[in-house]
């Protein structure tokens, strides 16, 4: 398997190539304003990703990008919003990693994971974070571990609602560490912060944009990054795999997705312009201000990729049981 960072390297560099040679016939894309779709509410990581993006895209098209907002049901409806769009490459929504696991929470979705979108590229990923209150007695990932299997369902750890990123974070380490700590879901990931500075809960599983300013303002202590490399924003934090669970490997990551059935060349097109904006310094800085990591990875590997985090979760999260209306 290649590893990640070459992976980043090579599929950043094909891209910048392949602008070269992009040859959109017709009249040339976009002659109009791109409609991007952001699941979630303005003000958030993925929402101001999105805005950043869309402004270094807006240099390149010469036409500003419209981003709309359609948050509710882990973003199931701006992607079915999405399917009902044309595939003409005007209308885009940017996924975080929920994305190809809303099949496995909720029984019925209105449309296939796969099959009724075009993956584009994935363009960061950011660790999450395992963290307890600055005044908490565990110093670290073990001590927790050790305190769950002594007291089984004694401890929970707060993230920021069903379904979300931390969600499954949260399970795979119950499912790989054999502990079952209990989630308890919070109107967000500042709510979940809160209840563990407040000592209301022992711990809390957050994305590393959520929590890096409590971090920096001593609020709050990190016992684990959850990818398998430590994150630059933190570098003095082990992984959980450092920790003692070997293979550990969580991340909450964004990603372009159009409609099924767009035309090669607009993909092409699409993918290359945003590798483009991802060496913009405005948006390399927002990203490393989110301790997320530019990707740039081709159509191709997004959607296996995609495709293997469906595989990699799909046990994690039967074996949890979680199922949402």
């Amino acid at each position: 398997m290649i590893p990640r960072r070459a992976l980043i390297r090579c599929t950043l560099a094909a891209a910048l190539f392949s602008l070269a040679g992009t040859n959109v016939n017709a009249e040339p894309f976009p002659s109009r304003p791109v409609r991007i779709l952001v699941p979630y509410a303005a003000g958030g990581a993925v929402d101001v990703l999105a805005r950043t993006l869309g402004q270094s895209l807006s240099k390149i098209w010469g036409q500003q990008p419209v981003i709309e907002n359609r948050p509710g049901a882990g973003g199931i409806i701006a992607s079915q919003a999405l399917t009902q769009s044309a595939p003409d490459g005007y209308t885009l929504i940017l996924v975080a990693s929920g994305h190809p696991l809303n099949q496995f929470f909720y029984p019925k979705l209105p449309y296939d994971t796969f099959k009724d979108f075009t993956a584009i590229s994935e363009v960061a990923y950011s660790p999450l974070a395992i963290v307890v209150s600055k005044n908490s007695q565990v110093k670290n990932l073990q001590e927790l571990l050790a305190s769950a299997r002594e007291k089984p369902e004694s401890l929970s750890y707060g993230m920021s609602g069903n379904g979300t990123s931390a969600h499954p974070a949260g399970e795979l380490l119950n499912y790989m560490a054999k502990v079952k700590i209990q989630s308890i879901p919070y109107k967000g990931g500042a709510p979940a912060l809160s209840a563990v500075i407040a000592g209301e809960i022992p711990m809390s599983v957050n994305p590393l944009p959520e929590v890096v300013g409590q971090l920096e303002g001593n609020a709050v202590r990190a016992l684990a990054v959850t990818t398998a490399q430590r994150s630059k924003a933190l570098p003095d934090i082990p992984t959980v795999a450092e920790a003692g669970i070997p293979g550990y490997d969580a991340s909450v990551w964004w990603g372009f997705l159009g409609p099924a059935g767009m035309a090669p060349d607009v993909v092409t097109k699409l993918h290359a312009d945003l590798a483009v904006a991802l060496k913009d310094p405005v948006v390399m800085a927002a990203l490393e201000k989110m301790g997320a990591t530019p990707v740039g990875s081709s159509p191709k590997d997004f959607d296996a990729f995609m495709r293997a985090e469906a595989a990699k979760w799909e046990p994690v999260l039967k074996e949890a049981n979680i199922k949402m209306q």
